[in-house]
């Protein structure tokens, strides 16, 4: 029979998950947002312990970033789960949430005594999920017993770490591009073919059809391709703009070393750059026998989507200027500033206020 909840615990559990989620609010480190998270778990709601894993790059495998309570190291049995393994990686792997009250009992419990020793009765498990796809794992273990309450407050509060974890991702990806790009004015200058060309040296690149401006995240992306495959020793390119994306397509010659299985081979290659496509709403398909490669990312439309408002408000943060200042050179509200910010945001289609500021600057709405 199903449980019903108690909608004043429940308020009442929201209202502290709120508390919690201040805490990391505008926090652009990943692993600083994870240990705020747990930090809050464990004061807040009296828990034993509390632990986040991030999926890495390679999207195989969550590592252990945070740990609070009884146990705070991160380098222990589980620091690396396997997606699909234990409790923990099922949860990522399926995308389904967890509670038990009795853990000592649950068949997938490696060590019963330890259970037992420990006093650990509860434990709560909840996928950090954006838009389908899992960047990490949340997982609570309490002395009592856990209200199916706690449940819907994880929900709630692993919703918001998710988006601010993934928007730390992003910040970091774009901060890596720039400083990539910025320290070799060769990869600065010209279309990206010529600069595709200039990285590949004598390898092949064929261009079909007309170029286009584009961001840095995604420039980045394809001169970083263009390094590994030029590393490998030699591949056949073709960079594809058609009107709705942009792709760059790779056959690789053959190599001096036989390949057993080619597919893991460029996976673990072009690792680094599987979070950024997906980030982009773009793919990387590798071919399951062949030395093949492809990277598809879709265009933002560059009509000028911005009011004249919104226009304004980019020019200020061009300046540096925080939220307060330009609500004060506006003469409205801080809220009023935020609002505006979230607007262009989701008009760029931007996950952060670095990546809303260069689209509109390659797009020569803001100078």
């Amino acid at each position: 029979m199903t449980e019903v909840l108690d909608p004043t615990k429940l308020l009442f559990d929201l209202h502290r998950g709120t508390e919690i989620a201040e805490t990391f609010s505008g926090c652009l480190d990943p692993e600083a947002i994870a240990h705020r998270v747990t930090d809050g778990i464990v004061e807040r709601f009296d828990c034993a312990f509390a632990r986040v894993w991030l999926l890495e790059p390679d999207r195989t495998y969550l590592k252990l970033v945070a740990s609070s309570g009884m146990y705070t190291r991160i380098d222990g049995r589980f620091a690396r789960v396997p997606m699909g393994a234990y409790k923990v990686g099922k949860i990522a792997q399926n995308r389904v949430s967890f509670l038990s009250n009795h853990l000592a009992d649950e068949p997938w419990v490696g060590d019963r005594n330890w259970a037992i020793n420990n006093n650990i009765h509860g434990f709560a498990g909840y996928p950090l999920e954006i838009k389908g796809r899992v960047v990490g794992v949340l997982a609570a273990f309490s002395h009592q017993e856990m209200p199916p309450e706690f449940l819907e407050f994880l929900r709630m509060l692993c919703t918001i770490a998710a988006i601010t974890i993934d928007s730390a991702f992003k910040h970091q990806q774009e901060k890596l591009a720039w400083q990539s790009l910025t320290q070799n004015p060769a990869l600065t200058q010209g279309s990206l073919s010529d600069r595709l060309a200039h990285i590949l040296n004598f390898n092949r690149l064929t261009l079909v059809g007309t170029e286009k401006v584009l961001t840095m995240t995604i420039d980045y992306v394809f001169l970083r391709a263009a390094e590994i495959l030029n590393q490998i020793g030699g591949a056949y390119c073709r960079l594809i703009y058609s009107d709705s994306s942009i792709s760059l397509e790779a056959i690789i010659a053959k190599t001096s070393v036989r390949i057993a299985d080619p597919q893991n081979w460029l996976r673990s290659l072009f690792g680094e750059l599987f979070l950024i496509v997906s980030s982009l709403s773009g793919e990387i398909n590798i071919h399951a026998t062949e030395l093949q490669i492809a990277i598809a990312i879709p265009f933002i439309k560059d009509a000028m989507p911005l009011s004249e408002r919104e226009l304004e408000m980019m020019q200020l943060l061009t300046q540096g200027l925080r939220d307060r200042d330009i609500a004060q050179q506006l003469v409205i509200s801080e809220s009023t500033v935020k609002f505006h910010i979230n607007n262009i945001l989701a008009k760029l289609r931007a996950r952060t206020r670095f990546q809303a500021l260069h689209i509109a600057m390659v797009n020569g709405w803001i100078f």
